[in-house]
This record gives C-alpha cells, sequence and structure tokens, in this order.
C-alpha cells in the first residue's frame, strides 16, 4: 500500500483529524506516524481512499515520496 502524508486545513477543528485517523483504520489503513509539530498523520493505505480523504473539506492528502535538494 502507499505511504499518505494526512494533514488537517487551515481552520479546521482537531476532531476532523481524529476523524480522518478512524476513517484510515476502519478502511484497512495503518497509521505509521503520528506529528507534534503539525496537525497531520502518515499512513499507508489503498489508493482509492486517498482520493476519498483528499475530497473532505478539512483534510488535505499528499502521496509520500523522495525531496531533494537538486
Amino acid at each position: 500500500m502507499p505511504l499518505y502524508n494526512i494533514t488537517l486545513k487551515e481552520g479546521s477543528s482537531p476532531e476532523e483529524l481524529e476523524k480522518a485517523k478512524d476513517d484510515v483504520r476502519a478502511k484497512g489503513g495503518i497509521i505509521k506516524h503520528e506529528y507534534s509539530l503539525i496537525k497531520g498523520f502518515t499512513a499507508e493505505f489503498p489508493e482509492d481512499l486517498a482520493q476519498t480523504l483528499d475530497s473532505t473539506e478539512h483534510i488535505h492528502v499528499e502521496q509520500d515520496g523522495v525531496v531533494s535538494t537538486q
């Protein structure tokens, strides 16, 4: 399963992030890391769930990838 970064959009309540975590787990996803400095987490879940989560007004979903400075 692909790895995704899920973050809370500005102005959204912390409850929306908890709801997103519950949705990921309910659909078979696995929370890999929860961030403390930003409101978000990294999880593995099926690609079709990414579009469903990203379509909500409170959550931003981005597939994890390699970052380079060059």
